[in-house]
């Protein structure tokens, strides 16, 4: 593994292009693309920090009782102006920065320095801005969930779609980009909205959900189905087609107490992993709309799962430098979990996070039970009998914060725990007999007070970014053929 020096960064703002060749950074107000074979600085740009007219007029207008006048670039606080969001088109083309404090949106031009274009949004305010999978369309999303605004860079013009209920969580593109599905409340009742992207976001459905306090959703792969669940009081999730049909509803036969946390669909389409808030994780068919099975996540590991633990104080003992390999354990082994308390609003407990691999056969599970341990369940082929079962356990010194499997190699996870280290877990290591094996390492990074606060692949799966507090650096695989010959 070869890292790269560290870099300035602000608000984890830093993204690979779609193409893997340039990496985009946001420090405060100043936007920079750097080339990923040099690191040299290909463009930079100050973005403007004065107000959309509206927010300055309202600005104005709240300070006009006092008798005071300030100018543009010095309404609100200076960190006001800095960005907020960026992003990629999926041609690499063009660059969004976003002030969601200013209600700005900036347009940027890779191969044109000197090509802008400005968003300014409205009284509504702005939240948060994003592409649209054309590449041509920014998505803006209002305060309040009053609405989301979809401008085209190409017409200049814009289709305005009311009352969004969550402006993360509840609305998501088919995969092929051309419906866009969004839920609405429309007189205190929860609603869906499919909007055609080839037809200027045109309204192709309408229609009731069947939920009274709706949480999120998320779109199959293929794009027939979607599953919406209610909020975190009521364990109840639903599967509808595009058109509003109810396929099924699911509530597990023993009431968990809580809601639902997380939901996930296999690559394929043909399960549904849906975990709440307590350690069980409901699989769902979708050919019988019925659960077939249920993981449990339990303290007790028999001696079929692999276990691999981070060793003890391999930090000081490497200074921080080079990699080390986890100790396996072998037998029947008791986890610790961390019992929650109920006096505390948002107890930590259950599923926190649940992510297939690019081809389905493992199921990374994390629970806030048991923070500094990854869960990894494998899960047989079409052609083998439907028997999923736990396969592997990562244990670390301290919470995992983020894991993240490799977009393009199927056995090749990525994790962090907020210290100065990365670890790696795959699957591809090839054993003295020839055979694939089971390798789990810690990498120290070689830094001095950086530590590792998320990590992002890049598309190509060839390295992935470690962002710290205000720093980032990157970290890419070394080949054989890539070390140069003496």
């Amino acid at each position: 593994m070869d890292f790269t020096e560290l870099y300035r960064q602000s608000a984890s703002l830093v993204a690979f292009s779609p193409g893997a060749h340039f990496i985009l950074t946001a420090v405060q107000d100043r936007v920079i693309v750097r080339r990923t074979d040099t690191f040299h600085i290909t463009r930079t740009w100050l973005v403007d920090g004065s107000p959309s007219l509206t927010q300055a007029a309202l600005f104005s207008r709240s300070n006009s009782k006092h008798k005071s006048v300030a100018p543009l670039n010095s309404i609100g606080t200076h960190a006001d102006g800095w960005i907020t969001h960026v992003g990629w088109s999926c041609d690499s083309e063009y660059i969004l920065a976003a002030c969601a404090k200013r209600g700005v949106v900036h347009l940027l031009k890779l191969r044109d320095e000197d090509w802008n274009g400005r968003i300014d949004s409205g009284a509504e305010g702005l939240v948060k801005a994003e592409w649209a999978p054309d590449g041509r369309t920014i998505l803006c999303f209002s305060d309040w969930g009053l609405r989301v605004s979809l401008w085209s860079i190409t017409t200049g013009t814009a289709t305005y779609i009311q009352f969004p209920i969550h402006p993360d969580k509840g609305y998501a593109f088919r995969s092929d980009g051309r419906y866009f599905v969004v839920a609405e409340r429309h007189k205190s009742k929860d609603t869906l909205g499919v909007y055609d992207a080839t037809q200027a976001y045109k309204l192709v459905r309408h229609f009731p959900l069947p939920t009274s306090s709706f949480s999120s959703l998320a779109l199959s792969p293929t794009g027939n189905h979607i599953a919406v669940w209610e909020g975190p009081l009521e364990y109840k999730l639903y599967v509808l087609t595009l058109t509003g049909d109810v396929l099924t509803s699911f509530t597990p036969s023993s009431d968990p107490g809580f809601g639902i946390r997380d939901v996930a669909w296999h690559p394929t389409g043909m399960f549904l992993a849906v975990g709440g808030w307590d350690e069980k994780i409901h699989i769902i068919d979708c050919l019988s709309w019925s659960a077939v099975t249920t993981l449990d996540i339990s303290m007790r590991l028999p001696a079929s799962v692999n276990i691999w633990r981070e060793p003890g104080r391999w930090l000081e003992t490497t200074e921080g430098r080079g990699f080390l390999s986890y100790d396996r354990l072998h037998g029947p082994h008791v986890l610790s979990a961390v019992r929650p308390d109920p006096a505390k609003p948002n107890p930590k407990s259950g599923v926190a996070q649940m992510h297939w691999n690019i081809t389905g056969s493992l199921l990374l599970v994390r629970s806030d039970n048991i923070p500094s341990a990854v869960h990894i369940f494998s899960f047989p082929s079409a052609r083998e009998t439907f028997s999923p079962r736990l396969r592997t356990v990562l244990l670390h010194s301290q919470p995992v914060l983020h894991a993240r499997w490799n977009p393009v190699r199927k056995g090749n996870l990525g994790l962090c725990c907020g210290n100065q280290s990365v670890y790696t877990w795959s699957d591809e290591w090839q054993g003295e007999s020839g055979e694939d094996e089971e390798m789990a390492e810690c990498i120290g990074v070689p830094a001095k007070k950086f530590d590792t606060k998320d990590l992002v692949w890049a598309p190509d799966g060839k390295g992935f970014i470690l962002l710290g507090k205000d720093q980032f650096c990157c970290a890419f695989e070394v080949h054989e053929e890539d070390v140069p010959q003496s």
